[in-house]
């Protein structure tokens, strides 16, 4: 359309006929709607993409990849990668959303140079993207895919603040993988979770045996649910024993889930499972309480261990649940021991500290599990009101072994005495080891030398015959 002034500007028109009552002519009617028209495209865009970024949104990467599978000829590969940052939340409950969102939108930036013309890229979540390849073959994609996490692992600069994030990728692709839009990106996850598993800076493609044991652990998770629900897991029992006299001065509480398909489910397959799926909470509660209950029907010199998660530091309502399985229970504070390994310790923030501090405030013992396997063990001692610290096994396996092993007993022994702190050694298996612990100064022994982790019926018949 011309302005009066002659200059040309685009613009949108509706035009509208309506005729005279009389029927004797018709006016035509002549709207701009050009604005309308603005907003209208304006959030047509932002309905397909991302506020932040610019990029396609989650919705838009869905619609495209299924229109692309859709219309594929048999030949063309179509490949799916999702993109997730590594250590971005950090970086967002250190500094804040907004210098997160800034690292964000240089990391769109650094992608979109990097992507074939014909691939979308996409943000999908929070500190996820993803790329849709269309005539590129899986060795270009993977190509990358690393170059993107090359690029990604480079430092951003904001506001003064060099900040590291890095990536990991998981792709899957068609036809080789799945021809259906959400089996695909389904697949691209598990490839991700994988990669994610075994290192973190890594793309990873899927493979047939990703959705089997994702199937398999979906089932585990529905069990161990289940499990919590119905009250299914138990509580045993390990004692642990003076060195000198072989008396059981301590009883760790261990957990235990029969499963009544497979069995015994180990620890270690099913604890880091439930602090996956947010059941640590109630799960200690149970523990907790249910130790500080049997417990009382233990004798009085007895003390009970309790090993507690980083989770449940990190949720911040642990004091108020030892307290709580004290009181109900009327165990003596000072028979309580919690376990705790370097990885608390390692949270950020002054809630650790103030949590330890307050719980040896009650009296209960505060014991460092694992001495001896992390990083600054010994500067932790020396902040930290412990009152036990337990030489991880992996020591006292290798005891005759390497000589390494025994300088690191010793020295730890000696340290724990100068610090007035009880030294128990973790995995004693046979006299020798235990002898030589003794003669060490060790404290206290715990292994299979000792006695297994029992149930409390078992507890309580070996202190009925030992009273």
């Amino acid at each position: 359309m011309l302005r009066r002034d002659g200059t040309c500007v685009d613009t949108a028109i509706s035009t509208r006929l309506s005729g005279l009552e009389d029927h004797t002519g018709t006016i035509v009617s002549i709207f701009d709607v050009t604005e309308r028209r603005r907003i209208e495209q304006r959030m047509a865009h932002m309905a397909r993409h991302d506020e932040l970024t610019g990029l396609a949104n989650r919705a838009h990467c869905h619609e495209h990849l299924r229109d692309l599978l859709d219309h594929a000829i048999s030949t063309e590969t179509i490949t799916f990668a999702l993109v997730d940052l590594d250590h971005f939340k950090p970086v967002n409950d250190t500094y804040g959303h907004h210098f997160g969102d800034v690292v964000l939108t240089e990391t769109a930036m650094r992608m979109r140079e990097l992507i074939p013309p014909d691939a979308l890229l996409c943000r999908v979540g929070g500190d996820e993207f993803a790329v849709i390849f269309r005539r590129s073959s899986l060795t270009q994609a993977e190509l990358v895919a690393k170059s993107i996490i090359t690029t990604l692992s480079e430092p951003f600069f904001v506001q003064g603040h060099m900040i590291h994030i890095g990536a990991t990728i998981g792709f899957a692709s068609s036809p080789y993988d799945s021809c259906e839009a959400e089996t695909l990106m389904r697949y691209a996850d598990l490839a991700l979770y994988a990669a994610k598993g075994e290192r973190r800076g890594t793309c990873r493609g899927f493979e047939a045996g990703m959705d089997a044991a994702a199937q398999e652990k979906n089932r585990l998770e529905k069990d161990l649910r289940a499990a919590v629900r119905q009250g299914a897991l138990e509580v045993h029992y390990q004692p642990i024993v003076d060195l000198q006299t072989g008396a059981v001065e301590c009883y760790e509480a261990l957990l235990r889930w029969n499963h009544p398909e497979r069995g015994a489910v180990p620890p270690d397959v099913f604890v880091p499972l439930a602090e996956e799926m947010g059941l640590i909470d109630p799960i200690g509660r149970f523990v907790l309480g249910s130790a500080c209950a049997e417990a009382m029907q233990w004798p009085a010199h007895v003390r009970v261990a309790v090993n507690v998660s980083p989770l449940q530091f990190r949720n911040g309502n642990l004091l108020s649940t030892v307290i709580n399985a004290l009181s109900t229970s009327g165990l003596a504070a000072e028979r309580l021991e919690l376990e705790i390994t370097e990885a608390v310790l390692m949270e950020k923030g002054p809630r650790p500290a103030a949590i330890i501090r307050n719980l040896r405030a009650f009296g209960i013992g505060i014991s460092l599990d694992d001495f001896g396997t992390g990083y600054s063990s010994l500067s932790y001692l020396l902040n930290y009101p412990f009152t036990k610290i337990k030489i991880d096994k992996s020591f006292i396996l290798n005891l005759h072994q390497v000589a390494s092993s025994r300088a690191v007993i010793r020295a730890v022994i000696g340290l724990g005495r100068s610090l007035g702190l009880t030294i128990t050694a973790e995995g004693i298996e046979n006299e020798i080891d235990r002898d030589y612990l003794r003669e060490e100064g060790c404290t206290q022994g715990q292994g299979y030398l000792f006695g297994r982790a029992e149930p409390p019926l078992a507890i309580a018949a070996a202190q009925c015959r030992a009273a």
